[in-house]
């Protein structure tokens, strides 16, 4: 299955995703380790990995997301955007699900498809500004010569492909790392807010959910 097309460069509604992935969509019970994905996307042309796990199958001691890409992406989040020109590289079912939901916009992000419908997030320049990419500008922490950061998008495309069962353990553990560091917020929900109201601090509970973090305690 060609896992190139350049229907993904040009999207312009959900409908235009949905043909895509009529056409050339991949089932998730048909990733397995041991194959290869080629990515090929707005970003990113030419990089490959291998998935050293079975999706969904060995994370690290302690990494324990509280829900899987596909969850996050249909329970809303990013402006409906942050994905979908990798079609190909993911299992079709995330984005049918997010899509039938009306979470994504391809168009360009919504604010109002977030699951609290606030924006919590800071731009990808922004990101790389302030040193928050591994192996970017004025980040800490740095990653060798061998091992370049593949992930332009953030934390959440690492995470995509960590699920996936992509290995790196270099950049694994400085995201999973991040990944803790972030408990720090689901602690001041905890701190501040009663259990279940969940209109107390939406706008950090959004960011949780986008860390794969519990937002609804």
């Amino acid at each position: 299955m060609s896992y190139k097309d350049k229907r993904v460069l040009r999207l312009k509604s959900v409908d235009d995703m949905f043909a895509v992935l009529k056409d050339k969509g991949r089932a998730l019970d048909t990733f397995k380790k041991g194959d290869t994905i080629h990515v090929w996307n707005k970003m990113s042309k030419g990089y490959s990995y291998v998935l050293a796990e079975n999706p969904g199958e060995g994370f690290a001691s302690g990494f324990r997301p509280y829900a899987d890409p596909g969850e996050i992406l249909a329970l809303g989040a990013f402006g409906g955007r942050y994905l979908n020109d990798c079609l190909l590289e993911f299992p079709a079912e995330w984005f049918w699900a997010a899509g039938m939901l009306g979470k994504l916009s391809p168009q360009g992000a919504d604010i109002k498809l977030n699951h609290f419908q606030i924006d919590s997030r800071l731009s990808l320049p922004e990101w790389k500004e302030y040193g928050w990419v591994p192996g970017g500008k004025n980040n800490h922490d740095v990653l060798s010569d061998a091992q370049k950061n593949p992930d332009e998008r953030g934390w959440f495309q690492w995470y995509c492909r960590y699920w996936m069962g992509r290995r790196i353990p270099e950049l694994d553990a400085v995201q999973i790392r991040r990944w803790k560091a972030f408990s720090r917020h689901a602690g001041a929900v905890e701190k501040n807010c009663k259990a279940g109201d969940l209109e107390c601090r939406p706008r950090q509970r959004q960011a949780l959910l986008h860390w794969a973090w519990n937002f609804e305690k």
